[in-house]
């Protein structure tokens, strides 16, 4: 306690001194560099202690001292519950300081560490102090006259280089050679005092934080670019002038910077436009557009986990690697291992049998000469090895080549020889199928997950990777479906809105003005369901097309129907059978298929849903009609064959329900590394 106690009494005169200097400011408070000044004593006093986190926390309890004598000095730092650590590391998440708004009030004097990314910079040079001697100038009874002798030492020092001029003109004219003057050594400038204002972010909330630091405490041109990774021990403060933020945070250790390459760095304070950064998909997520897109999609995420939770649903996770596709006719990712390095096909890809008997003679003579010599087993034994295999693909290219010249001639299976598997496969185009063998055992089930179509012809709401949610209900029919997609669908609308509110205000200032209302009117409007007959009659109005059944609806009619004509939500329901995969039902009419698409203002069609096909005579012959192959299907086929049950499901579009919700133009701009044709950078 002694030890504490003169600590204590070091630090008094210092914050004693304090006091004229603020009170004799008061007056200008219109200027910035003043407050300034009166900051300077209290940094300085800091710096000793800077090593230690005990003196600070010390000096804190010698202001609490003085309001409460019988406290101990260490109680300001546990007293405080409401300080918001982080569970895993010891920093404060931003977004419990700074939302909601005035929750900052709360933080005021409290010691945080919080870490985040520079947004933006600026450095304020302090004013110098004033000295004393000059400030009693002023007042000639005060002056004593050891301070003028020190006044007059002051005047001759700065006079000698004048007196030198001086000599050297009169006393040095008469020689013949000029004596050289020795420079004098230049001394330099000590670096101003300043002041770095730094606005940081660590991802959590659109507000950033203001952080403080003084140059005392650290290099300022390591705190200043934009990117530069902070991690700073401080106490928080309401700003000393009126200012944009409401609380700022006066920084006293330095924790950690991460420097940035300011040449290489792609962000800039400027903004920039989203189709540069896509190229830079990395470093997306430090702008504030991207971060608050991205916390909208992880709060979508949350709300269908929560919804068919609450629903009973089980989540299911289904293949990404398949041997079936999903839709009979879809533009399919085949998966493959038989590529080389330089993307040509290895093993039997391209190589003749002429070729690989040549190979077989090459590495039988190798073979033998390694068994003479007898001096490297290993090398001997590697060389067997791939003998062997040189071998077998010798013998399938053979058995291919007698099969190619027999009387038979059918269409040849193709050769999956070193491939990984024994089979053709694919990325998953649609989980359903999987998600179908779930639900006529448990039920109602999910899936939520990564599809993928090597579609050429992409669109700002279409590319090769998105995201989807599936949906599976046993004992349902199509009713079912579109009830459980609408319900889903609003919940969905509902939860941004009560849990992304900063967000949203964000969104709706600097995408979409009209992003929240939109969201306010899908909640409060009911859905509208019109057959696919219904729906081509009111197109073919505007658009002038012929009312001939089984034309499909562009995205272009679809977007009319829902934005121009009901201006809310639309189910279509009822299409051609033509227009929908081969496993929806077949209606009673023979015509229409039991399927529907829901489409939503901005975003066309976000849900497509259908009745599958429980009937295994029915499903049978559209597969024969269609020519698929059947060797495909013959599991789907099983779950029909013993113990079927009608059922029903729906897609959402995840990516286009977030596209929906921010406004956005583009889906690449809400998928975090965009997978598209030609580009997949990362």
């Amino acid at each position: 306690m002694a030890s504490q106690d003169s600590i204590i009494a070091s630090q008094e005169p210092k914050m004693i001194s304090q006091e004229p200097k603020t009170t004799s400011q008061e007056p200008k408070t219109t200027s910035q560099e003043p407050k300034m000044i009166s900051q300077e004593p209290t940094v300085t006093s800091q710096e000793p202690t800077a090593t230690s986190q005990e003196p600070k926390m010390i000096s804190q309890g010698s202001k609490s001292a003085s309001q409460e004598p019988n406290t101990s000095s260490q109680e300001p730092v546990t007293t405080s519950s409401s300080n918001p650590s982080s569970k895993y590391s010891n920093r404060v998440v931003l977004k419990t300081i700074l939302e909601p708004s005035d929750r900052w009030r709360e933080f005021v004097d409290e010691r945080v560490v919080v870490g985040g990314w520079v947004k933006s910079s600026k450095e304020v040079n302090k004013e110098p102090a004033v000295s004393e001697p000059q400030q009693q100038t002023t007042e000639a009874p005060n002056v004593s006259p050891g301070h003028k002798d020190g006044r007059c030492v002051e005047i001759f020092q700065s006079r000698i280089p004048i007196f030198r001029s001086i000599a050297k003109i009169f006393g040095g004219g008469g020689s013949s050679h000029p004596v050289r003057e020795k420079p004098e050594p230049a001394v330099p400038e000590p670096p101003r005092p300043s002041v770095a204002y730094l606005l940081v972010s660590d991802g959590s909330s659109v507000a950033s934080l203001q952080v403080v630091v003084d140059s005392s405490i650290a290099p300022l041109s390591q705190l200043l670019p934009i990117g530069t990774c902070i991690l700073v021990e401080g106490v928080l403060k309401e700003p000393s002038m009126q200012a944009k933020h409401s609380i700022e945070l006066k920084v006293e250790q330095i924790l950690h910077i991460g420097k940035v390459e300011q040449d290489r760095y792609p962000l800039s304070k400027k903004r920039l436009p989203l189709e540069a950064l896509r190229d830079c998909s990395h470093f997306r997520p430090r702008t504030t557009t991207v971060a608050s897109v991205t916390r909208i999609s992880s709060a979508l995420t949350f709300a269908t986990q929560t919804f068919f939770h609450d629903k009973g649903f089980l989540y299911v996770q289904v293949p990404i690697i398949t041997t079936t596709d999903g839709e009979g006719f879809s533009e399919k990712f085949q998966v493959t291992t038989v590529l080389g390095k330089d993307g040509k096909q290895n093993n039997t890809g391209g190589v003749s049998l002429e070729v690989v008997k040549a190979a077989v003679i090459q590495k039988s003579n190798l073979v033998e000469e390694l068994k003479r010599s007898e001096s490297n087993r290993e090398a001997l034994a590697s060389a067997i090895q791939d003998l062997r295999k040189t071998n077998q693909l010798a013998s399938q290219l053979e058995a291919k080549e007698k099969l190619k010249s027999g009387p038979s001639m059918k269409a040849d299976k193709p050769s999956f020889y070193g491939d990984f598997f024994s089979q053709q496969t694919y990325l998953t185009v649609s989980g359903l199928f999987h998600l179908e063998s779930y639900a006529c055992a448990l039920g109602n089930v999910f899936s939520f997950g990564p599809r993928f179509r090597a579609d050429r012809k992409e669109s700002a709401n279409r590319i090769s990777e998105m995201w989807m949610v599936e949906v599976q209900m046993a004992f349902s029919q199509l009713e079912d479906a579109m009830n459980c997609a609408d319900e889903y669908f609003k919940f969905l609308c509902k939860w941004i809105l009560k849990n992304c509110s900063e967000d949203m205000k964000f969104v709706s200032k600097r995408i979409d003005k009209s992003s929240s209302y939109r969201l306010e009117s899908m909640i409060s409007s009911s859905i509208e369901k019109i057959s696919y007959m219904e729906a081509l009659k009111k197109v073919a109005v505007k658009f002038e097309i012929n009312q001939e059944w089984g034309i499909a609806l562009t995205p272009e009619h679809l977007s009319y129907l829902a934005e121009d004509v009901y201006r809310k939500p639309v189910i279509i329901y009822n299409y051609p059978k033509e227009l929908k995969p081969f496993y929806v039902r077949l209606n009673d009419d023979g015509k229409t298929a039991a399927a529907f698409d829901m489409v939503v203002p901005k975003a066309g069609t976000i849900i497509t849903g259908s009745q599958s096909e429980e009937r295994i005579d029915m499903l049978n012959k559209t597969i024969e009609e269609l020519r698929l192959p059947r060797e495909q299907y013959e599991w789907y086929l099983d779950l029909r064959r013993h113990g079927t049950v009608e059922h029903s499901g729906f897609s959402l579009g995840f990516d286009l329900m977030v596209l929906f919700t921010t406004g956005l133009p583009d889906v690449r701009d809400v998928i975090p590394f965009p997978r598209s044709r030609g580009k997949a950078n990362n």
